[in-house]
């Protein structure tokens, strides 16, 4: 295809998730079902922290904000995916498809961020009790969340700026349920090399930074918790970190198998399944992670439950 040709692509095609058409009502049913669990999850999270003095501490302002960037990812692919289920043409614009991979990035990064604020937040609770409320304050909570937000936005931001600098002429074919850089990138008629590379290094060294935070937190946690040798101390800390360990682990495996493997044949399929994982299940799992290991959450739910029945 010559250069003038070069910029045809305005639209793209989005593949989706499966080729056989039997199993478009049956998978749309259950993403609709998932997506409906999750909403009314992170959102029910998101009100009781609102509604519940008690809970306006560091650990539930971060919570609450890991529920909204959830909410927020999970309505930034999921409507586009069931509406794809059922429609005859999966067309998406050139301006739809990076409005959706910025709300997309801005969404994952600032996730990466607030985890490895929460395991610095637990670190504090558990290694350093007694100074956490003089450390640990609600401006310094509101503080490390508006840094992740910026943090999440200006990544969003580098990528974006990549993106726009492509020209799409070997197809319009988007293998994948949403638009995310990686298929962009294989479409374009630009050597990919360089991108990749910067992938690579903006998305790696966030997901580096992250990791050995939240690490490093534990790990002096795990070593404050042993050294105490109390057994009642023990079985409490577990259940405070515990949820917030599983969390992490979740996110992170499918998310550093997506941004920093090397690619391979079969790598489209692979990233479908790992985007999957963290951008559908993920947000629908961590309001129960959450609520279901966490005492303070389920009476001061109890308590709203309670005080709307005898309102009604």
């Amino acid at each position: 295809m010559d250069k003038k040709n070069a910029t045809v692509w305005s639209e793209f095609i989005l593949t989706g998730l499966t080729y056989q058409p039997e199993w478009k009502i049956s998978l749309f049913l259950v993403f609709l079902v998932i997506y409906l669990i999750t909403m009314v999850g992170n959102l029910g999270l998101i009100a009781l922290i609102w509604n519940d003095p008690h809970l306006h501490i560091p650990m539930y302002l971060f919570l609450g904000n890991l529920a909204f960037v959830d909410t927020w990812m999970s309505s930034t692919v999921t409507p586009k995916m069931l509406v794809n289920f059922l429609a005859q043409s999966k067309i998406i614009s050139l301006s739809e498809c990076m409005i959706q991979f910025f709300s997309f990035a801005i969404a994952v990064s600032t996730e990466c961020f607030l985890l490895a604020a929460m395991a610095y937040d637990r670190y504090v609770a558990i290694c350093k009790p007694l100074l956490y409320p003089v450390i640990m304050t609600n401006r310094l909570c509101i503080r490390l969340i508006f840094l992740s937000f910026v943090g999440g936005f200006l990544h969003a931001s580098i990528h974006e700026g990549f993106i726009f600098r492509l020209t799409f002429c070997n197809s319009n074919i988007i293998h994948h349920f949403y638009c995310d850089i990686i298929p962009l990138l294989k479409i374009s008629c630009a050597d990919p090399s360089i991108s990749f590379l910067m992938i690579f290094i903006f998305a790696g060294s966030i997901q580096i930074f992250t990791v050995i935070t939240v690490l490093v937190s534990y790990s002096l946690v795990l070593f404050t918790i042993l050294k105490g040798k109390s057994m009642k101390g023990i079985r409490k800390a577990f259940s405070t970190c515990g949820a917030h360990l599983l969390s992490v682990s979740l996110y992170y495996g499918p998310l550093i198998c997506m941004y920093i493997r090397p690619r391979s044949p079969a790598a489209d399929e692979e990233d479908m399944t790992d985007s999957l994982f963290y951008v559908v299940i993920i947000p629908l799992l961590n309001p129960i992670i959450y609520s279901l290991r966490n005492k303070q959450v389920i009476d001061s739910l109890t308590k709203m439950l309670k005080r709307n029945i005898l309102i009604a």
